[in-house]
């Protein structure tokens, strides 16, 4: 048997002892995974920024963090009961079996965590598929889950990690027949993959999330708002505002509001050699920039940084590449439209029909519902950071992958679930 098939052999085996746990075990054993991994948040997130090379040590904690703490656990496991005079119908969640985890290199600790405690939550074994440039954080994270819950339940091998990364080996464990359940965020393609495996998929795709801000928004508030969320990991999270959205009349007073704020704002001409560096040649991304400080881009794209910025921002047009790809470092490009029709038809275009995140800043309750209905999206902001969203400085259960793909939205423990329905004839009626 080959290394894979021997990993999926023993997560079987250790779903089968997992399976006649009780909630109470489960609960141990996620208690177990959030008190050890709380002792290991900075080690982790040093780890991983020096392996990736993207991201700040210190968010990177943050996120590690807000996993450990804010991922719920098996109360988001709600049990349907409907009673009638023919008796009485219960829809519990009951668990898939192994679990095959596909992560990317962005967020990697934060989303394993996150899948981990939900999966295990559910009541599953999970086997994690990390990205190249996240292999030893992403193991090691593995190692101290496993241990934690091999101490607290007695069962080895409930949390594992293949041996080696990259496309083949993830889609050999995804067409695996003894792999139950897949989950895969990242880009398309990898989404596309887990759909040719023919199992339960959770497809969390690509995004690139616009902002609307409109002239009658608080201008400091939305400022502080995309400031605070953009710059945060120097713009790794999949849900971070990507590109700005105004108005002419307002165009001005915003990029004076950001100034304020402590932004550094861009002229046309700094914007373009900030393009010439972040698109390449044959207009892909240089990947080499992403989850880069500010002044390590501004320096190589021969702009003068302005210390303390954390973020920049500066004008550019609906088509430039800089605009329409998702670009994640901490520079967003701000793209003026006439009015309010205009600005959010441009939104929808930034955002290509991901169905990811959107948002908006505004007064208008009338404009903050019409943006929600037409942008369509899986997390819709309005006036607050888009981080907000999946729990940060917020009371919002955390979630690290947003399925748009599949259409679950931010992910939990109820969607590494099949609903099992039991009928009851007669009886069970008090009314």
């Amino acid at each position: 048997m080959d290394a894979i098939g021997e990993m999926v052999a023993a997560s079987g085996k250790a779903y089968t002892a997992y399976r006649q746990c009780t909630l109470k075990e489960r609960k141990k054993a996620i208690s177990a995974i959030r008190t050890e991994l709380r002792g290991a948040v900075m080690t982790l997130a040093e780890m991983a920024c020096r392996e990736t090379g993207m991201g700040h040590s210190v968010d990177k904690a943050r996120k590690i963090a807000l996993a450990i703490d804010k991922t719920p656990g098996v109360e988001d496991l709600k049990t349907e009961v409907l009673t009638n005079d023919d008796g009485i119908v219960l829809t519990e969640r009951a668990s898939c079996g192994v679990v095959a985890a596909v992560h990317p290199c962005t967020n990697p600790i934060a989303v394993l965590i996150n899948t981990t405690i939900s999966a295990l939550a559910a009541g599953n074994a999970v086997i994690h598929c990390a990205h190249p440039r996240a292999f030893q954080c992403s193991q090691r994270a593995v190692e101290l889950m496993n241990a934690s819950v091999r101490e607290a339940v007695g069962i080895d091998h409930l949390v594992a990690i293949l041996p080696s990364t990259g496309h083949r080996v993830s889609e050999e464990l995804m067409h695996h027949p003894d792999v139950d359940m897949i989950i895969v965020t990242g880009s398309d393609t990898a989404v596309s993959a887990a759909f040719r495996a023919d199992k339960k998929v959770i497809g969390a795709g690509p995004a690139n999330p616009p902002v609307i801000v409109d002239e009658t928004a608080d201008l400091d508030r939305a400022a502080a708002a995309i400031a605070q969320s953009a710059a945060f990991d120097y713009n790794l999270l999949c849900v971070s505002e990507k590109a700005i959205v105004t108005l002419d009349g307002v165009a001005e007073a915003l990029l004076t509001a950001f100034a304020r704020k402590g932004v550094q704002v861009l002229n046309t001409q700094e914007m373009e050699k900030v393009e010439k560096i972040l698109i390449n040649g044959e207009g892909d991304i240089a990947r080499q920039f992403e989850g880069r400080s500010l002044k390590d881009i501004l320096n190589r794209a021969g702009v003068t940084y302005r210390y303390p910025a954390k973020l920049a921002v500066g004008e550019a047009r609906l088509s430039d590449l800089i605009v329409i790809k998702e670009v994640k470092v901490p520079i967003v490009p701000l793209v003026r439209m006439p009015d309010f029709k205009s600005a959010l038809q441009a939104a929808l275009q930034i955002e290509q029909h991901n169905r990811h995140t959107a948002g908006i800043h505004s007064r208008s309750i009338a404009r903050l519902d019409e943006a929600a209905r037409a942008m369509d999206t899986a997390i819709f902001v309005k006036n607050a950071p888009f981080i907000s969203a999946i729990g940060f400085d917020a009371d919002v259960p955390c979630a690290f992958s947003i399925a748009s793909r599949t259409g679950e939205g931010p992910i939990s423990a109820r969607h590494f679930t099949h609903c099992r329905r039991c009928v009851l004839s007669e009886a069970f009626q008090i009314r």
